[in-house]
């Protein structure tokens, strides 16, 4: 019965114009990453924390449904206060395109344990207070089919406000990064993840070009084969030492094995 749902739900998602962005995003020159084209990634959305009478962005997330975005459990903390920005693309102007809703519910992945972050499971839908104005500036990602595995070397991109290198400066403009697949097999490799790394999460990128601080929650845009950008992983870990490490590449939450827990929950709430 969920797989149906989670069929249905993701057709809903797709006639509602998923993946397609008003701007399209440059993918012609990325080496170790660089300011995204303003608005190329419509539904990355910056996850902010409320400290004193301010609000700070604390991770990414991204816009999957009219009201609901998804982002890593590891953001979320018991009594924390947060809103969703949507529109954002640089943090030290307003531009006019943001649009800020609080959050009216927060489900964390039941499985999804801070202590024991390899178990995987590093997801948390937050259903927004009102749904955000579609518009060149906001829309929604697709969802990939369920339990599809992306091919070892598959180009993908992530994106984000996250530390430009280890220990490093937090961008005002949105950044993206290309970060090729590396497939289970290799990733779970003893010199690479080793165990840490489970069938349910992707690794991409590696060695010079890798997820940051701040980078968490965030997605791993991925181009299907219809022209729609999916969005296939969210930013799990990257090596403690530090982001770019060899054969550390950054580890995700792989979406498409969480398809029938996100049909349920957005159901059903």
């Amino acid at each position: 019965m969920l797989r149906t749902l989670a069929i249905l739900l993701l057709h809903a998602v797709f006639v509602f114009g998923c993946g397609t962005p008003a701007v399209k995003p440059d993918t012609s020159r990325i080496v170790n990453g660089q300011d995204a084209r303003a608005h190329s990634w419509p539904w990355q959305i910056s996850l902010q924390v409320k400290h004193g009478a301010r609000y700070h962005h604390t991770c990414g997330g991204t816009l999957i449904g009219p009201r609901w975005v998804l982002t890593a459990g590891h953001c979320i903390w018991p009594g924390d206060i947060y809103r969703v920005v949507l529109g954002e693309h640089d943090m030290s102007l307003q531009e006019g395109t943001e649009q800020i809703r609080d959050i009216l519910r927060i489900i964390v992945h039941p499985s999804w344990d801070i202590d024991h972050v390899a178990d995987g499971n590093d997801l948390a839908l937050l259903k927004l207070d009102k749904s955000p104005i579609m518009s060149d500036s906001v829309s929604v990602a697709c969802l990939p089919q369920a339990e599809e595995i992306l091919a070892h070397g598959t180009p993908c991109y992530i994106t984000g406000w996250g530390n430009l290198y280890t220990h490093g400066p937090m961008p005002d403009k949105l950044q993206q990064a290309l970060l090729p697949v590396v497939e289970h097999n290799i990733c779970s490799r003893s010199d690479w993840w080793g165990g840490t790394v489970k069938k349910t999460m992707v690794c991409a990128g590696g060695d010079d070009v890798s997820g940051c601080n701040g980078d968490s929650g965030g997605p791993l845009n991925c181009l299907g084969r219809d022209g729609r950008w999916y969005l296939q992983g969210v930013t799990s870990f990257v090596s403690m030492s530090k982001c770019n490490e060899v054969k550390k590449p950054t580890v995700f939450t792989r979406i498409s094995a969480f398809t029938d827990w996100l049909s349920e929950v957005m159901l059903h709430y």
